[in-house]
This record gives C-alpha cells, structure tokens and sequence, in this order.
C-alpha cells in the first residue's frame, strides 16, 4: 500500500510502487508512440500572464521567485505581473506556447505525447497532489483540423487505459458545441456561464446548479429545467441525438454539436465497444474547449473523479492570424498509480530490477565476479555483484531481502551454478549462455 507523504501533496513512492508507475509509463509511451506520437518535454516554468491567459485558475499557480532576490528583480515575483514566473499547471497551455514559438520548424499536423510533472496549488485528497505527473497526447493542425482527430484520440485512450492494470472505465464524452447552441436555443446568452454551472453538478447535485442558473444567470424555472434535462441524457450508443431531438430545441450550432458527438460515438461503439459513453452532462471547466470534451472514470471508483480529461481546443493557440486548433487527453498518471497502490489492484513481481546477485568466494574474486555480472548483463540480465565475502547463507540472505531471485556462485575450480533461492533449486550454468525465465527476467506488474 503507497505511504502517506511526509509532505501533503507531493507523493514519493518506494522502489516496487516506482516500478509499478514505471510500468504505467512504459505502457503509455509504447502505446501512443504505435500511433505515430513524438515526445517533447517543455519546460516547467512559464509566465504567469501565459498561464492565466485562457480561464480562472489563478489560485492554483504556484509562483515561482528566488529565495534572494535582486533589488531590480523584486518586482518579479508580483503575482499580479504577467512576467512573473510560476509553475505550469498543466501541459496544455505550455504546448500550445510551444507550437508557436517553434511552428516554422514543426510538421502538421503535429502529433505529440508528452509525460511530465506538473503542479496545483489546491488541497490535497485522495487522488488529488499538488505535484503530479500527466501523459498528454495532442494532435494540432495548421489553420484547421479535421474532426477526424476527435475521433482518433478517443480511441487512442480507450486503447492506452485497456492495456494498464486498472479496473474497467468509460471516456464520458459531450460536446461544447452541442450544449452551447441548446442553451442559446432555449435563451440563455452566457452559454459560458451555463457550462461552469453544468460542470457543478456532480458536486452540488441537480436543485443547487437550478438555483445557480436562476439567480447568476437570470435563468427562468422552464429554461434550468431544460438544461438539466439536457445534462441527464447519458447513452452507450447514438440514441442520444433522438433524445437531444426530443426536446424540442432547434439550433444551427446545436445540430453541430450534435453530429459530432455522433460520430464519436459512432466510431467508439464499432472500435472500443463499452469503453465510451455519450453524457451530456460533461463540460470541463476551463474555458478554451470548443468542441468534443472528454472526462474518464474507473467503474467501481467514481469518486477518484476522473483519470482523463481534455478535448477540442480551436483558439488556444495563434500567432496573428495564423491560428492552430488542436485536439487532445491528458491522463493524470499519480491519480492513477495512487489508486492501484492504495487498492492494491497490481503489485510489481520484485523490489528491484536484479535478476542475478553474483556472490563472493573470497575478496579477492570481486575483480573475476564483475567480469561474469558483465557477461550476463551483456544478453540483458540485471546483475549486481556482492559487496563483500560474507558466508554463503549471509548473501543469499541479502539477495532476499534485497528480491533478487537468483544468486551466482563459483567454485575455486572455475565451476558456476545459479541457485533459486526461492525454491532453492540448484544448477550448473554457464554464464555465456544462461538465461532465466521470461516471468523472471524481467519485473512483472500483475493485476490483483
């Protein structure tokens, strides 16, 4: 089971949880890269006007400032300074800085996967740190992107989340399209103002959004009826355009919404069958979706809150009227890794990723045992060396606790064997041809 952190919010994780998050990431990267992603990383830092140029998450930022300031830099550290320096706290607004600064040298549409840590300065709960790793793809186009990509990403996820060791999910999939052009079809004109009510429902449960819509946004009682009628339509399949239909709201921007979400869902049903859902109740805070977004849950673990989050984003990033619409999913990798450690739903097969402890006759055979370790780790086994020539019964010992499952001896004559110390079966062996299971030669993470 993962420790508490001695310090709330930043979570360190022991050898055999890191291996378990490593397989995490390793599964990720492998998956997206099969799909033609490139991998960049951007920097950590950024400043606090690009950051808090799209919604209001100004009380998340971390700002950033040296412990000794010079006098000419104190000015710097002003949170109310647009070149003040703070923390990204995601690594979608950081990638669409990168897109511009570096478009001249890019190819689109670019493709790209990114792994980092980020930062929040919220209250720490489960599944929620305030310093974390995400796994983002994005696609981004030059002028215009195809809604084909809304599509693709989706099953990419689906894909990706499939191949980890966690319970089942489901990608809660709606459009910003679709609820903006009904909510202008029923009267209310701050169609922003509307999603962030929407976005409370789950929290605050449906008669608190009614009242927020009343009297925040002037809603009358028929057109907050309407809207969380909207919200509860949730189907596996793309029956939920007659439902949209059904209520009688008619809409240019409406119709497009809706005919994008089905195509989502059209896709998902025939390629990831089970793992998508059309719930029109999902908004995304922030306020640059334009189009498909996209929120994931753990069946069995709604109140984690959701693993992956994102959509369409077509303003986000321009560089004078060259605009550059993207599409893309973050997975929040430490919420994830933190529920499969807590609830033990993998464990990773060893502590550490020695296979082989090759042992010490004497001292002196340290220089001959390192030429062995190098001959095994030369065909891709992990091999450590004893540190000193304690009794044989000692060095198993250590290679135990250390779970290491096999330990190499060599007598005065030159004879090896290999002994698993967990059977305690023994063999003759010949270092330049011996080589232990699949299951043993590398850490495996098996599900509960």
């Amino acid at each position: 089971m993962a420790r508490t952190a001695s310090l709330s919010g930043f979570p360190e994780w022991l050898p055999q949880e890191r291996l378990v998050e490593l397989h995490v990431l390793d599964t990720l990267r492998k998956t997206f890269e099969l799909h033609g992603f490139s991998s960049i990383e951007t920097r950590a830092v950024e400043t606090v006007g690009q950051l808090l140029r799209k919604g209001e998450i100004d009380k998340e930022v971390y700002g950033l400032s040296r412990l000794q300031d010079d006098e000419g830099e104190a000015a710097k550290s002003d949170k109310a300074d647009p070149n003040a320096l703070a923390l990204h706290f995601d690594l979608t607004v950081p990638f669409a800085r990168y897109v511009v600064e570096n478009a001249g040298y890019l190819a689109f549409p670019f493709r790209r996967y990114q792994i980092q840590k980020v930062w929040r300065g919220e209250r720490p709960q489960e599944g929620r740190a305030r310093e974390f790793t995400q796994a983002d793809i994005d696609v981004v186009g030059d002028g215009e992107l195809p809604f084909r990509y809304d599509v693709e990403i989706a099953l990419v996820i689906a894909e990706a989340l499939s191949a980890l060791p966690i319970p089942d999910f489901r990608l809660r999939i709606n459009n910003r399209k679709l609820a903006e052009g009904f909510y202008r079809g029923i009267g209310l004109t701050d169609t922003a103002g509307v999603l962030r009510s929407i976005d409370k429902l789950e929290k605050i449960g449906a008669a608190k959004v009614a009242e927020l819509l009343k009297s925040e946004l002037g809603a009358t009682d028929e057109q907050a009826g309407l809207a969380l009628k909207l919200a509860s339509i949730r189907t596996e399949d793309t029956s939920f355009v007659q439902q949209v239909r059904a209520l009688g709201v008619t809409d240019e921007l409406l119709e497009e919404g809706l005919n994008e979400l089905e195509q989502v869902i059209q896709a998902a049903v025939q390629r990831a069958p089970g793992k998508v859902v059309a719930d029109l109740s999902i908004a995304r805070g922030l306020d640059y979706y334009t189009g498909t977004v996209v929120e994931t849950v753990l069946v069995g673990h709604e109140q984690l809150g959701s693993i992956c989050s994102g959509g369409r984003y077509d303003a986000l990033a321009s560089k004078g009227n060259r605009k550059f619409p993207g599409v893309g999913l973050s997975i929040g990798v430490t919420r994830l890794v933190s529920r499969i450690l807590s609830q033990e739903l993998a464990t990773a097969s060893r502590s550490v990723p020695t296979a082989v402890l090759v042992a010490l006759n004497t001292d002196d055979s340290w220089s001959a045992a390192q030429d062995i370790a190098a001959q095994l780790r030369g065909r891709g086994i992990a091999t450590e060396v004893a540190a000193k020539a304690e009794k044989f019964g000692k060095q198993i010992k250590f290679a135990d606790r250390r779970g290491i499952p096999f330990v190499w001896f060599t007598d005065d004559d030159g004879k090896h064997q290999v002994k698993d110390i967990r059977t305690g079966e023994q063999v003759d062996a010949d270092p330049a041809e011996w080589t232990p299971s699949e299951e043993d030669l590398h850490v495996r993470v098996t599900t509960a």
